[in-house]
């Protein structure tokens, strides 16, 4: 168990069980990390908080948890207001929330400066409508600088019908039309290969994603720092294979409720 209070957002019990899985975790990434020659500091964990209750975000929130994961729009900015009132945190401790589910075009609207990074942007038709409710947004700071969004493309990596993302060949494309639109920022890429028992099964799906990325960034000269991959059952895969954020649920919140 981490060597902090246990927040007293849920009863004594819970709140231990979950700091110790979250503390296994961060220790997981953290040493797969080291083991890649790499510094820990450069993979950032999202707890993906999908189905469980606010609560249970505010406790890790309280420990020191920064970014967490919603897949469901209504279900995101509903927990957001939640645990906003239950830590009272400011801006410098609060939450970086990460939308990391499919994100249908009518919801550009509720998405786009209530998260710090979209993962799933993978159509120039949604790029497009996020663009254009930016547009609408007010000017930011004193100096009036217009709101800005920072996005990652989804790869359909396993090319799975069931799968969104865009197609590997398009993505050369589908990048030049974001980087076409001003209140857009590409920092890399995201993708879900396919799930397999045994996480040493992801290491080539992951690869192939680092290779498309560094493809990319010479195709449109950029750096896009980031490769979002890697869950609870792949994670250290990931992390070898050069994942800069990695998405974990299960491990860290235990099994999946029904949905809030």
């Amino acid at each position: 168990m981490p060597d902090i209070a246990v927040p007293a957002f849920l009863p004594p019990e819970a709140a231990h069980a979950l700091l110790d899985r979250w503390a296994a975790v961060r220790a997981r990434v953290d040493g797969a990390a080291r083991a890649a020659g790499r510094d820990p500091a450069g993979v950032t964990l999202v707890a993906v908080s999908k189905y469980h209750p606010a609560a249970t975000v505010a406790a890790l929130v309280a420990a020191g948890q920064r970014d967490f994961g919603e897949n469901y729009v209504q279900e995101a900015l509903r927990k957001q207001a939640e645990v906003a009132d239950m830590t009272g945190m400011g801006p410098d401790a609060a939450p970086r929330w990460h939308f990391i589910g499919h994100l249908q075009s009518n919801k550009a609207k509720d998405v786009v400066g209530r998260f710090a990074l979209l993962h799933t942007v993978d159509s120039e038709t949604l790029a497009r409508k996020l663009d254009q409710r930016l547009a609408a947004m007010p000017a930011q700071g004193a100096g009036g600088a217009p709101p800005v969004q920072d996005i990652l493309l989804q790869v359909n990596i396993g090319d799975e019908a069931q799968k969104s993302g865009v197609d590997p060949d398009g993505l050369p494309a589908l990048a030049d039309a974001v980087l076409a639109l001003p209140r857009l920022r590409l920092l890399g890429l995201m993708c879900m290969p396919p799930i397999f028992d045994d996480g040493e099964a992801s290491r080539p799906f992951f690869a192939r994603l680092r290779e498309l990325r560094d493809g990319l960034a010479v195709h449109v000269g950029l750096p896009l720092p980031h490769l979002s991959m890697g869950m609870s059952h792949d994670v250290e895969v990931a992390v070898a294979e050069g994942a800069t954020i990695v998405r974990v649920g299960t491990d860290i919140f235990g099994p999946r409720p029904e949905r809030v």
